[in-house]
């Protein structure tokens, strides 16, 4: 029973520090905001994708300054280095001489692109109160030395895919693929360049560990199968007639 409880403590722990960013003393004031924006989507339209959308911002903030990046190739030097890992999966490449490496939810962030052309096919253009609001939370939740990088990576990146989304006139299915191509690399650009500065700061590692032509195309091609998936779901649906290919 006694083990129990220590799990159930330590989940909740857990839970406080994630919903805080690491900061479990400011709970009450973190809940009362959340609430306020949880109120402030509601009362707008938003719904499913809109709380889905929201929340998935903050936790990706957070989770890339608490989850280690998955090292993919040993840089030249044989060194995996002080980069958030410690053993990489194969061997030095030549030509990789910096390694690669990936984040684990790099899939995932690559959805929100996604997520936010579902809020404004449901909310129209209110889908910028809903970004204004998660940029916000980015700021707060991302790891604090990359927190400005982090945060004006998703401002930019989803105002691409916001205006691309809005003022082209392609079909569904070709305008969900087609605004993700144009913001993953605006976004992965911002963010590798803020993460290779902390980097530097922190661990004292040298310029261009992070930021690296090999690490921005892997970052870019991750964030960019989930939006695949969706718009080749998508186009199925549209020559089934299920969904109008003209839907804004």
């Amino acid at each position: 029973m006694s083990s129990l409880l220590n799990i159930l403590e330590l989940f909740l722990a857990q839970l406080v520090t994630a919903a805080t960013g690491g900061r479990p003393d400011q709970l009450l004031v973190v809940c009362i905001a959340l609430s306020c924006t949880a109120y402030i989507i509601y009362r707008e339209g938003g719904r499913f994708w809109a709380f889905l959308y929201f929340a998935t911002i903050p936790f990706l903030n957070w989770s890339f300054g608490v989850i280690e990046p998955f090292c993919l190739v040993t840089p030249a030097s044989g060194d995996p280095g002080r980069v958030m890992y410690d053993t990489c999966l194969a061997a030095p490449v030549s030509g990789l001489a910096k390694g690669v490496s990936v984040h684990p939810l790099t899939l995932v962030t690559g959805l929100v692109f996604v997520f936010r052309d579902f809020v404004q096919r449901n909310m129209g253009q209110k889908v910028l109160i809903v970004m204004g609001l998660g940029i916000a939370w980015a700021f707060y939740y991302a790891w604090p030395v990359i927190a400005l990088a982090s945060g004006i990576a998703f401002a930019v990146s989803e105002l691409a895919d916001w205006a691309l989304y809005t003022f082209t006139r392609y079909r569904l299915s070709t305008r969900i693929l087609l605004s993700s191509a144009l913001a993953a690399p605006i976004d992965t650009t911002i963010f590798l360049f803020g993460a290779d500065l902390a980097v530097q700061m922190q661990l004292g590692e040298p310029a261009g560990t992070m930021l690296h032509p090999a690490n921005w195309i892997v970052f870019v091609i991750g964030k960019m199968i989930g939006a695949y998936v969706v718009s080749r779901a998508i186009r199925r649906r549209e020559d089934a007639g299920l969904i109008d290919p003209a839907t804004i």
